[in-house]
């Protein structure tokens, strides 16, 4: 599912310098937006940042987020964008001084039909999920119909483009561990969680699957453990046909040490919806959790 919100549907990315970037997509009539939300703050708001001129702000529509910081201390900022219901990548650079975003690039490619979540692994450079192999909203549909298996993970240089994993139900949420070692991928269908292994090349190998009784949406690190926090939807079809007056619910899960033969996997957050409706994103920073969702509002709490 998208990390999408509105003041309600909102995403949340990784920890950038003690902040966060938020993507924001508010309205159906209205463009979308990147917002930073200092952590570090007694009481922190989300401020929306200015993005250069020339970008087409009057189609955003931002989905999966991600974050590099080059040796340069240089931050890139990775943006799955659906602009009238397209597909591309846009990459800026943040400057700090002004609070705002320099658009540098947009990134399209007949490997990136559908695009769900990125990670950044260069000042170019990026693991992208398709959670179809089409684009057509029909041909979308009967892909998943058929249950077609025909989801895959794709790797993007200036240089090289390449389908470097593939089989999934749904290819969702996509993250990366501290080390650089392994690519994790949610595939929301099948409940479960893919650890594969990163090469030279870039290429990815499947080392194991985490089957959960959920469906896993976005996938984010703490860069201090290791753990993995993901934000998940225990009910489905509460979650696809959406009914105000029988809401979906939230779940937060933890997991630690999910390269051991027994990860560890805990409940943070669960709500039957009466306050937090439709958990898709959940990310920590110095013991504060910040839960995105799909259909409404976002939550902050201190652990």
């Amino acid at each position: 599912m998208g990390r999408l919100v509105a003041v309600g549907l909102l995403g949340i990315a990784l920890a950038l310098l003690g902040e966060r970037l938020l993507a924001l997509s508010f309205a159906p009539d209205k463009p979308g937006g990147i917002l930073m939300m200092d952590l570090k703050e007694e009481k922190p708001r989300a401020r929306e940042l200015r993005i250069s001129r020339g970008f087409d702000l009057a189609s955003f529509n931002p989905h999966g987020i991600s974050t590099f910081i080059d040796n340069d201390d240089t931050v890139y900022l990775f943006v799955v964008n659906h602009p009238e219901f397209k597909n591309t990548v846009e990459i800026f650079k943040f400057e700090e001084a002004e609070n705002s975003l320099l658009h540098l690039k947009t990134v399209k490619h007949e490997l990136l039909p559908s695009v769900n979540d990125i990670t950044a692994v260069g000042p170019a450079h990026f693991y992208a999920t398709n959670d179809h192999y089409f684009s057509d909203p029909f041909l979308k549909y009967l892909e998943t119909y058929l249950n077609l298996h025909w989801a895959n993970v794709v790797y993007y240089s200036p240089n090289e483009v390449k389908v470097v994993a593939e089989g999934f139900d749904s290819a969702n949420g996509i993250n990366i561990s501290p080390d650089d070692k392994y690519i994790y991928v949610a595939d929301i269908l099948a409940h479960e969680i893919h650890v594969l292994e990163k090469h030279t090349n870039m290429n990815l190998t499947q080392l194991k699957v985490l089957e959960l009784d959920t469906l896993v949406d976005n996938l984010s690190i703490d860069p201090s453990s290791g753990d993995i926090w993901v934000g998940c939807h225990p009910n489905g079809q509460k979650l696809f046909v959406y009914d105000p007056n029988n809401p979906p619910s939230s779940e937060v899960l933890r997991i630690q040490n999910i390269l051991s033969e027994k990860p560890t996997v805990t409940t943070v957050y669960a709500n039957n919806g009466s306050v937090l409706q439709g958990s898709s994103v959940a990310s920590v920073y110095d013991g504060k959790l910040l839960i995105g969702t799909l259909y409404h509002r976002a939550l902050y709490c201190e652990l």
